[in-house]
C-alpha cells in the first residue's frame, strides 16, 4: 500500500477535510431545521465522507445506501436501491466528488421520481471541467482542477480508499 503513495503529492489534508466537513454539516442543519431529512450515500466512495458528515448534523435524519453503476460505453443501472420510502421528505445525495456527472444524473432522476419534497447534492469535491451532463451540486466542500484523485475514499483500481488525506498524482 505504501507503494501506491509514489509519485503522489497531498492535495487536501485530513484537518482541511475535516473543516470542510463541518462548514457543510452548519449549512445543512441550518436549511434543514424542523424538516425530515433522508442522507442518501451512493456506495462505495462516499462511505467515509458520509459517515462524517452524518455524524456532525445534529439534527433527525435517516440514512440509505444505493448502489449505482455505469460501465463505460453502458447506460447506468442500480445494483442496490434505497429502502426507505422517500415520499414527502428532504432528500440529500453525499457524494465524495462530482467530475462527469452522469451516475449522479441519473440517480437523482431516479430518487425524482419516488417524490420526495426536495432532492439536492452535497459533494467534497466538484471537477466541473470534467462536467458532460448540466447537474450542479446544491452544497460544495471545494472546487478541484481536472485532476486524478485518491484517498478518503476515492480509489485507482480500489486501492486508496483509507487514506486520511486526498492525494493527487505529481505533474
Amino acid at each position: 500500500m505504501a507503494l501506491m503513495r509514489s509519485g503522489m503529492v497531498p492535495l487536501i489534508t485530513e484537518d482541511e477535510i475535516k473543516s470542510m466537513v463541518s462548514v457543510l454539516a452548519r449549512e445543512i442543519e441550518r436549511d434543514y431545521e424542523g424538516k425530515e431529512l433522508v442522507m442518501i450515500c451512493p456506495l462505495k466512495g462516499s462511505v467515509s465522507f458520509f459517515a462524517d458528515l452524518v455524524r456532525k448534523i445534529q439534527i433527525p435524519q435517516q440514512i440509505d445506501f444505493v448502489q449505482v453503476t455505469s460501465p463505460k460505453g453502458e447506460g447506468c443501472r442500480i445494483i442496490k436501491d434505497i429502502s426507505t420510502d422517500i415520499r414527502g421528505k428532504h432528500v440529500i445525495i453525499v457524494e465524495e466528488i462530482i467530475d462527469a456527472g452522469r451516475t449522479l444524473s441519473f440517480l437523482k432522476t431516479r430518487l425524482l421520481a419516488s417524490e420526495p419534497a426536495s432532492c439536492k447534492i452535497v459533494a467534497l469535491l466538484d471537477k466541473p471541467a470534467r462536467r458532460e451532463l448540466p447537474i450542479r451540486p446544491d452544497y460544495v466542500g471545494t472546487t478541484i482542477e481536472d485532476r486524478f484523485v485518491i484517498g478518503y475514499g476515492m480509489d485507482s483500481d480500489e486501492l486508496g480508499r483509507n487514506y486520511k488525506d486526498i492525494y493527487n498524482f505529481a505533474q
